[in-house]
């Protein structure tokens, strides 16, 4: 008889009317077998509805889970009942012992007014695991207005019903937040048969890879990490450069104090061909700060938005007041304001907390 495990917490995360990330509290537990990621990602997809893309983590290293059921509760500004509520389950059936598993929950309508959200983790059973008989290969990967993927998809055992193959789309902040999965349904498999698949849609822009895995009735895959190129028709248009951290007098510092005001300062140049000169390019300039460790974690992100005026250079100069001390690197990066990176990330800057 499987055991049913019931666990209610809170996420309280912000949703924002475009596309952005969403900080967000959790008073998860460290003896929950099951929990939720704490990088969830919200945005509003192109019909309006509002979509939330997280993590779930089996943290047990005894027993699989399945029917993990999660619920979401939409909010507007000015109610603090909510305008709808919906459920759903995880991507995977069955997440195996100290597995993961993404989800994506969509509002039942696609209403305007819905500006935050709150996610609850329902419940779970334990289940018995799944073999890995399913194994996943990738081939070729290409990327322009669209992500064209191909690839394989192996059955190393019995028949399998109920096939699909799933990609989960990641950024590149540190952890990565899943920002949408796509699903290739695949059905019924022979068995000792492979299956060959694709696909070709427009992803979020802001995706630099995907976690490609595969899920039957009886089987399951590893996660296979596939990086996103470069696309082809994207031309890197600025670059990045003099990364430094200043006071606020502009002397360039490399140790600076708890508590103290910094100033993290950059050039950047801008360069089109004459032919191409467009009159103002809007764009927005991003600072992650990470204290080093394994896994690194976010220190600080903040962002400013400004014009490109033409051709040339300009700076860039954001503020930060570090809580505690420690070795930091600092990764700056410049996007346009449809998060479309416009340039390489900035050269990599470490700095001492003392």
């Amino acid at each position: 008889m499987r055991k049913s495990v019931f666990v209610i917490f809170l996420i309280l995360l912000l949703v924002p009317m475009s596309q952005s990330y969403s900080a967000e509290k959790s008073d998860t537990l460290p003896t929950l077998s099951v929990s939720l990621a704490s990088n969830t990602f919200v945005y509003q997809d192109s019909e309006g509805y509002t979509v939330v893309v997280g993590t779930v983590e089996n943290n047990d290293s005894l027993s699989s889970v399945t029917n993990v059921l999660l619920e979401v509760k939409f909010f507007d500004d000015f109610d603090p009942n909510p305008l709808e509520i919906t459920q759903g389950y995880t991507t995977l059936e069955v997440i195996p012992t100290n597995g993961k598993s993404p989800y994506a929950i969509r509002s039942q309508t696609p209403n305007p007014n819905i500006t935050h959200a709150s996610v609850f983790l329902l419940g779970f059973d334990s289940s018995q695991d799944k073999q890995k008989g399913l194994s996943v290969y990738s081939s070729d990967v290409f990327l322009d207005t669209s992500l064209r993927f191909s690839g394989v998809l192996q059955n190393e055992g019995a028949p399998n019903a109920d096939t699909n193959v799933y990609l989960a789309f990641y950024d590149g902040f540190e952890p990565p937040r899943i920002l949408g999965v796509s699903t290739i349904e695949i059905g019924f498999m022979e068995p000792n048969s492979e299956v060959s698949f694709e696909i070709n849609e427009e992803i979020d822009p802001r995706s630099v890879g995907f976690l490609l895995f595969a899920e039957s009735n009886i089987f399951n895959s590893n996660f296979v990490d596939v990086k996103i190129p470069t696309p082809q028709l994207m031309t890197k248009l600025v670059s990045i450069s003099n990364v430094s951290i200043q006071d606020n007098n502009g002397n360039t510092l490399s140790e600076i104090k708890v508590d103290s005001t910094i100033n993290i300062v950059s050039e950047t140049l801008v360069e089109f061909s004459d032919k191409q000169i467009p009159a103002e390019t809007p764009y927005t300039y991003y600072v992650q700060v990470k204290e080093s460790g394994e896994p690194p974690y976010v220190e600080f992100v903040g962002k400013s938005d400004g014009r490109f005026i033409g051709n040339g250079a300009q700076s860039q100069s954001i503020d930060w007041i570090p809580e505690k001390k420690g070795l930091f690197f600092i990764e700056t990066f410049v996007w346009d304001r449809n998060n479309v990176p416009l340039s390489e990330q900035g050269p990599f800057v470490l700095i001492l907390v003392d």
